[in-house]
């Protein structure tokens, strides 16, 4: 939200997370796996009625680390290791 209480644009509050992007913050280094933005499918995965999206990380500090669901809005304090992919790549 913004000092004048109207909510973000959805683009803005995901900032750069899209699949294959790594980013960093205080709580770890994730790497995006998957970005839902299907306001149900979100409020699902967050457990949160008024969800309007969210992004599917995996820890990659942690060698044990399992896929979860986010829904913090980007912020200043968080930092981007590897954009996303552009483009996908053939399957081997």
């Amino acid at each position: 939200m913004t000092g004048n209480r109207t909510p973000l644009p959805v683009i803005e509050e995901i900032g750069p997370r899209r699949p294959g992007a790594i980013y960093q913050n205080v709580d770890g280094r994730f790497e995006v796996l998957a970005l839902i933005t299907d306001p149900a499918e979100a409020a699902h995965l967050l457990r949160r009625d008024g969800a309007r999206w969210a992004v599917i990380v995996r820890d990659t500090l942690r060698p044990d680390g399992q896929p979860f669901s986010v829904g913090s809005v980007w912020t200043t304090s968080d930092y981007l290791i590897r954009p996303a992919r552009t483009a996908f790549a053939p399957a081997a």
